[in-house]
């Protein structure tokens, strides 16, 4: 059998498509082991889920950098220690830069709370809800250089609980913790999992 698929998982919030991918991996419904945390955010919640398992997290705040470029070559030198083949970003409020996009070509996967490319970008639910659609949505992504531009890999449509951005946000989040370990099983297996 072959060895599993190892993923980052990289976070800026609370951590719940991390807990959920986390626990499919524990349960055999993703075909991958989460070998690292990575936030940008020490105080986030993240850290706290992490800590609940044998996982290694890492909170590098990039401020303490001299530059972008300086910033994910420090998360590359981390990454290649734990032998990472895919990075998993679940809630993480950074722009990927070119460092890391060269360093894993089609193996940084997003999970973005809207029907992209609708409401691309911070508060998308917030967005959907001051539009007033009647339905936005989950859209799992390869992340490129833009922001939530890459090209879409599964959709679901979530109907909006209108003027209730939380109760549409728990409705997003039931989704997202199916569509994003379904999603990366599919890429996992169809890729080999293994990073060149």
């Amino acid at each position: 059998m072959n060895e599993k698929a190892r993923i980052a998982v990289f976070a800026s919030g609370s951590g719940s498509n991390f807990e959920a991918l986390e626990n499919a991996c524990r349960e055999g419904e993703l075909d991958a082991e989460i070998v690292l945390v990575m936030t940008d955010k020490p105080a986030s919640f993240v850290v706290e889920r992490a800590r609940l398992t044998d996982i290694r997290v890492v909170a590098l705040e990039p401020k303490a950098f001299p530059s972008k470029q300086a910033y994910e070559e420090a998360l590359l030198g981390i990454l290649r220690e734990e032998d990472v083949e895919w990075i998993a970003l679940a809630g993480y409020m950074r722009l990927i830069g070119p460092t890391l996009l060269a360093a894993y070509p089609s193996r940084i996967v997003n999970i973005h709370p809207s029907l992209l490319p609708s409401f691309t970008g911070k508060d998308a639910i917030g967005q959907a809800i001051a539009h007033g659609v009647k339905v936005t949505g989950v859209t799992v992504h390869l992340v490129d250089a833009g922001m939530d531009t890459g090209p879409i890999l599964a959709q679901v449509a979530v109907p909006v609980v209108e003027g209730d951005a939380e109760k549409t946000a728990q409705a997003i989040q039931r989704i997202e913790h199916v569509i994003y370990k379904e999603t990366l099983q599919k890429l996992i297996l169809t890729n080999g999992g293994v990073h060149s």
